[in-house]
């Protein structure tokens, strides 16, 4: 069951401080463990733009996994999502979308966000369950050709050694990034779709994306 907005009349809800990459001046200090990873100059890009951060002040942690709290507020924050535009009879509250949220957590204004943006989230979602890379895909490219305004496009399906992994809901979303660079197979011409998603590759596909938008020129 996908979320649905809940748009209704009356007060605007001022946005509170998101903690994950709220957009901001440019960082302080580079991170200091990317030395061995192959997205390195793209995270500290995104470093620079305050899109995200680390787990520290100095360190970005590539090779952990992401819960699924954890990867929306990074769309959010990467598209620049909010509630300005949406009003409410009375303020949301996490669990009005999402029924295993906490609406005391770090996460809760980041799943608002999302629900009323139109990411089609479960309204079963486990916000601290780890997020596989088709999960990922599917809601960066959804955030992303929304927030755009991108065109369809006619497809040439690439074929993918292991689409059998994949989920059917999913498979639009993971050609469109593929047709759109966002994402690349390994060598073996594979995705390894329910593979746990770790921060490097979710950064570097959000750079991938960003970079789209902005070359085309799409971004609003």
């Amino acid at each position: 069951m996908n979320v649905r907005q809940n748009m209704m009349s009356l007060s605007i809800i001022a946005l509170l401080t998101v903690s994950f990459a709220q957009p901001s001046l440019a960082a302080t200090t580079p991170f200091t463990d990317l030395a061995h990873s192959g997205a390195k100059d793209k995270i500290l890009a995104l470093q620079q733009q305050g899109v995200i951060k680390g787990v520290d002040d100095s360190k970005f942690a590539p090779n952990e996994t992401i819960t699924a709290a954890q990867g929306v507020q990074l769309i959010v924050n990467a598209f620049d999502l909010s509630l300005a535009a949406i009003r409410f009879v009375k303020a949301p509250q996490a669990t009005d979308f999402f029924s295993k949220a906490d609406n005391d957590a770090w996460y809760a204004e980041s799943l608002i966000i999302a629900a009323v943006n139109g990411l089609e989230l479960p309204a079963d979602l486990d916000p601290n369950a780890e997020w596989t890379k088709e999960q990922f895909i599917h809601q960066l490219m959804r955030v992303m050709e929304t927030k755009g305004n991108l065109p369809m496009i006619k497809l040439v399906p690439v074929e993918i050694q292991d689409s059998h992994e994949l989920t059917v809901d999913y498979q639009g979303s993971i050609q469109r990034a593929l047709a759109r660079d966002i994402i690349e197979l390994d060598k073996e011409n594979k995705l390894h779709p329910q593979k746990h998603i770790t921060r490097e590759e979710a950064a570097e596909m959000i750079y991938n994306a960003l970079a789209y938008l902005k070359s085309h020129k799409s971004l609003n």
